[in-house]
């Protein structure tokens, strides 16, 4: 299909505009949870806003991208963001926590419809070679909304209240959705009519006690529920293989786990979930412990790792979009990730603050690379009956890979630092501020105990991405074509000037 400039780029307007929605409530609810908790008297279950969004947008990828097949990636994103908004206005009303983590739920199945739409209706809409340029745009909403969130949630709870952090979502959801309606052509669905229910079901089930295995096997108390969670999941991973080589539309089609460039594909975005996603997350706690800085001094770290992943994904998508061969970029990508954790976890104590920030700097360009090239590569490789499917599946391979790293590394820090304090500190009531007030000797062993205890997590992360450099050594070189989609049977949706 072409359609004119004007159109690709109201187009692109509105999938970014929705995109960064959806990845900026990831991060701007997070610094409103406190608050949100004590307002409705449930500090103890205030992890299930985030884990409930989480769970939803997780879960139902690899449904949505089947339905997107069928019926077509444009009723579903639609759909999506009605969702998406409807669940911000019932958030923002939420009278208890039952209601705003059913709220959540409902949010996180529009959000995932979003990101996951976006990213099939542009391989819909644009040539092989185009996509790399356009999915890098798309995908700049992620490390934006990470640098942003904590800000503009922390600005918006304390001026406005917290029930603005989900309201704010509606203005500007309803102008990307008037963008969407005036510039999204129809996109009829290619796939099987018949939907996989058995499958779906199996998947869903199987993938949501995978994920609250690796969430609550660090709590002790949860570790019994985590490991009945894990039979669960491995039971249902054994059933699904069974339902699905026998399916008529599997909801993941066995064909796209035979194609070499997919498997690749999806190996490294899991490189990229267990590998960077999963570390952000600690990097700020390493920094404050081990160099003894404010909460505000430490998110400079994992925002110069954003940045450098920003600017070499926009980068990184302008040059395959002008040559079309990526093959080098993950090669490249996954060599500096491997070589800057490696330096991380050799970095010697009292090391000055800006090394860390530069040697994540470059992780994150090593990272941004590839982020999104492999959505246009893993597409290109795709039949168009299977877009929205293989689409699901490497956004679910991230996530996991993500889920399961952060499990681990949070695992590893919480049992080395416990081991290894110095007598009368407890771990579990240890904070930044108390290390900061208490005697220089103290300091600066507490700062010890969490350098020695990092230096195996970082080595471990250099290792993942050195896996991640094998697979991207097997990627097969290829490239990018120029061909359009096939026109759609309505020409009077598509605009025949070359985009």
């Amino acid at each position: 299909m072409t359609l004119s400039p004007a159109r690709v780029r109201i187009l692109v307007a509105a999938l970014l505009t929705v995109s960064f929605l959806g990845a900026l409530d990831h991060t701007v609810v997070s610094t409103s949870l406190a608050t949100i908790a004590g307002d409705l008297g449930a500090l103890e279950h205030m992890s299930w806003i985030v884990v409930g969004y989480t769970l939803a947008a997780t879960a139902m990828l690899p449904v949505l991208g089947k339905l997107g097949d069928i019926v077509g990636p444009r009723r579903v994103f639609l759909v999506s963001i009605v969702a998406f908004l409807v669940a911000s206005l019932l958030c923002g009303f939420a009278p208890d926590l039952g209601w705003l983590i059913a709220a959540r739920v409902l949010q996180g199945l529009g959000s995932a419809g979003i990101q996951l739409m976006s990213q099939t209706i542009i391989a819909r809409v644009t040539s092989p070679r185009q996509r790399p340029r356009y999915m890098a745009i798309i995908g700049a909403a992620f490390p934006v909304a990470i640098v942003v969130g904590p800000v503009v949630g922390g600005l918006i709870t304390d001026y406005w209240g917290w029930s603005w952090v989900f309201w704010i979502n509606i203005p500007v959801g309803l102008v990307a959705l008037a963008l969407a309606l005036i510039a999204l052509p129809r996109l009829p669905g290619g796939a099987h009519p018949r939907f996989d229910i058995p499958g779906s079901v199996v998947f869903t089930g199987a993938l949501l006690a995978l994920v609250l295995a690796v969430t609550w096997i660090g709590d002790e108390t949860l570790r019994p529920v985590a490991l009945v969670c894990a039979v669960v999941a491995i039971i249902g991973i054994l059933a699904l293989v069974f339902i699905e080589r026998r399916a008529i539309a599997p909801i993941l089609p066995p064909r796209i786990f035979r194609n070499r460039t997919i498997l690749a594909c999806l190996g490294l975005s899991l490189i990229i979930g267990a590998g960077l996603f999963a570390v952000v997350a600690y990097v700020p706690t390493y920094v404050q412990m081990a160099y003894r800085t404010t909460a505000t001094v430490s998110g400079l770290v994992p925002i110069a790792t954003v940045l450098g992943m920003l600017v070499s994904n926009l980068l990184t998508g302008w040059l395959v979009s002008r040559s079309g061969r990526y093959r080098a970029y993950p090669i490249i990508g996954t060599a500096l990730g491997a070589g800057g954790l490696g330096v991380m976890a050799a970095l010697p104590v009292g090391a000055p603050l800006w090394v860390p920030m530069v040697v994540m700097a470059i992780v994150g360009i090593g990272t941004g690379s590839f982020m999104n090239l492999i959505f246009a590569v893993v597409q290109s490789a795709a039949a168009r009956d299977d877009l929205g499917a293989v689409t699901a599946t490497t956004n679910l391979v991230r996530q996991v890979g993500s889920a399961v790293g952060t499990a681990v590394i949070g695992g590893v820090v919480g049992f080395g630092v416990a081991a290894n304090l110095p007598g009368g500190l407890d771990a579990d009531t240890l904070t930044p501020a108390a290390v900061r007030s208490a005697p220089a000797g103290l300091q600066a062993e507490v700062a010890a105990v969490y350098h020695d205890v990092f230096g195996p997590v970082f080595l471990g992360l250099a290792i993942v991405y050195a896996c991640g450099l094998v697979i991207a050594l097997l990627l097969p070189a290829g490239r990018l074509s120029d061909e359009t989609p096939a026109p759609l049977p309505t020409p009077s949706d598509v605009d025949r000037q070359p985009a």
